[in-house]
């Protein structure tokens, strides 16, 4: 009976021991340029197959949607859209993208999904503005619309069908990401004016808060096929960080070129991660950042 005691005692110690040196995860940067002559690139999602999207702006001034290849670019258009004003903010595995621009005659935000070509307009429907945000490999796509009144809200669209999203007691929800599972990032105004983040799963809210945040608050952005959560918080003095959580820990997302000033977008399964940081000279720089434990 004494040994099976000690054997017991000895197994809890082996595995205390080896949760406790777990490695954490380590990350390397590297800057994203669209091309040379990008004044501006935001990079916003990442696919498995590591193609990013997002936006660009040209040496001439002009803002494009981008699709990201390795070092491949698509530079994307569309006639519907306002100058300068068309964006992409997600994408799947199959490599359709959602974004929105300013409708060209209206101005008014139209979301969009598109693929070999086409464009598929995504309008909430008797929204008054809609801007697609998230898509995963299911086609489901989720983002946020406006009412008749003004008012932001969030929305989901499974299949053909579109469902309004709101946080009870706030304001301003915004669906941002959504994965293959159905789980779906969203954040949204409280009631003194800061942001509160939650992962939305079936009917339920789980609140996602990074405890460093001590300004206006955590705003969540992307959520994988693992689970795994990044997003961006702000502090009171004014600077601003990327944040992953993976395995219930919470890391810092800081690109050391980003002057304190970096935000994070996009994330894979593969926990590869897209952003943007702002250098000290100004602007903003897209980035990547990939992890190792």
């Amino acid at each position: 009976m004494k040994r099976s005691i000690l054997a017991t005692l000895l197994v809890l110690a082996f595995a205390a021991v080896g949760i406790a040196a777990a490695p954490s995860l380590t990350f390397t940067f590297s800057n994203v340029q669209a091309n040379k002559t990008a004044m501006w690139t935001d990079t916003y999602a990442v696919n498995n197959a590591g193609v990013i999207t997002g936006d660009y702006v040209d040496a001439k001034g002009v803002q494009h949607g981008m699709i990201l290849t390795g070092k491949k670019l698509t530079t994307v258009d569309y006639k519907n859209c306002a100058a300068s004003t068309l964006s992409f903010y997600g994408i799947n595995s199959a490599g359709t993208v959602v974004g929105f621009c300013g409708d060209a005659k209206t101005e008014v935000p139209v979301g969009y999904s598109y693929a070999a070509g086409k464009f598929t307009a995504i309008n909430f429907p008797k929204g008054t503005g809609t801007q697609a945000m998230g898509i995963n490999d299911k086609g489901d796509i989720v983002g946020l619309y406006f009412d008749t009144a003004g008012a932001q809200h969030g929305f989901s669209k499974i299949g053909k069908k579109y469902t309004s999203i709101d946080v009870k007691n706030e304001t301003s929800a915004a669906a941002w990401g959504i994965n293959n599972a159905g789980q779906i990032t969203v954040y949204a105004v409280n009631s003194i004016g800061n942001y509160d983040s939650f992962l939305k799963t079936g009917t339920k809210f789980k609140k996602i808060s990074d405890p460093k945040a001590t300004g206006v608050g955590t705003v969540v952005h992307t959520v994988n096929n693992k689970g795994d959560i990044a997003g961006t918080y702000y502090n009171s003095d004014r600077t601003i960080h990327g944040w992953l959580l993976h395995d219930g820990k919470y890391y810092d997302i800081d690109d050391p070129k980003g002057s304190a000033l970096t935000r994070t977008y996009g994330l894979n399964d593969k926990l590869e991660i897209v952003g943007r940081y702002s250098p000290s000279s100004g602007g903003n720089v897209g980035f990547k950042a990939t992890t190792k434990q």
